[in-house]
């Protein structure tokens, strides 16, 4: 293998990764570490474990440009799940406190995504990975201890609902860094009377970035054996 200082991760790569379910996004980052032997890997814009889609992965002196693809304006699709709550907003905990849903309709359901376009304020989760005294609130909250977070702004450019089939619906929402699709989904079923969760996800853009050019972890590292080859850029 050339010495670190000529191989291309090191001098710095932008890598689109389809995460596939069950990862956490820094598993991504370790298998990469792994596979490139190379330290300096990270990922600009986390994905819950359960979600899947487009993560943006950087190396070597890319790693400094993070905080600017973590900025830019993201695209998710996915589905919730109307009649119940989770304490984590998703299924990462079971659903409880059932209501009836039978009772909506489309127009009900379209109608009730208009108060959540534009700029509004979100209270993010308690069981995510935000700081709070030092330390992930999720540790508090995984505990059964309170905890009180304040609303963010975010900003909402489309909140579409794609398809209809109770007690699910499906949607695409394109969104600000910052927001919380997990809080959206309780938010919505609020709105709707009958709560909800978030019962899939996937992000399929973030900026300019499509998850339709983005490689499977398995699919990687023939990959980077080309580019060390010089065979892609």
């Amino acid at each position: 293998m050339p010495p670190e200082q000529t191989d291309p991760f090191a001098e710095g790569k932008l890598l689109l990764i389809n995460k596939p379910a069950g990862w956490t996004s820094f598993d991504v980052v370790r298998k990469i570490r792994g596979i490139i032997k190379i330290r300096k890997v990270g990922h600009a814009g986390t994905l819950d474990p359960l979600a899947t889609g487009l993560l943006i992965v950087c190396t070597g002196k890319f790693t400094r440009k993070i905080n600017e693809y973590m900025a830019k304006e993201k695209e998710y699709t996915g589905s919730f799940t109307l009649g119940a709550t989770t304490p984590t907003y998703d299924l990462e905990s079971e659903p409880e406190n059932f209501k009836e849903y039978q009772y909506l309709n489309e127009p009900d359901i379209v109608r009730a995504t208009e108060r959540f376009v534009g700029t509004i304020a979100q209270v993010p989760p308690a069981h995510s990975a935000i700081k709070k005294d030092g330390r992930p609130v999720y540790e508090k909250a995984r505990k059964g201890i309170e905890v009180v977070l304040e609303p963010r702004t975010i900003h909402i450019k489309e909140f579409t609902i794609t398809a209809i089939e109770l007690p699910k619906i499906y949607f695409k929402v394109v969104c600000s860094t910052g927001t919380y699709i997990r809080s959206l989904a309780n938010d919505f079923g609020i709105a709707l009377g009958c709560g909800a969760y978030l019962s899939g996800l996937c992000r399929t853009r973030i900026g300019e970035f499509k998850l339709d050019d983005a490689l499977e972890i398995k699919d990687f590292q023939k990959t980077a054996e080309l580019m060390r080859q010089g065979g892609n850029s």
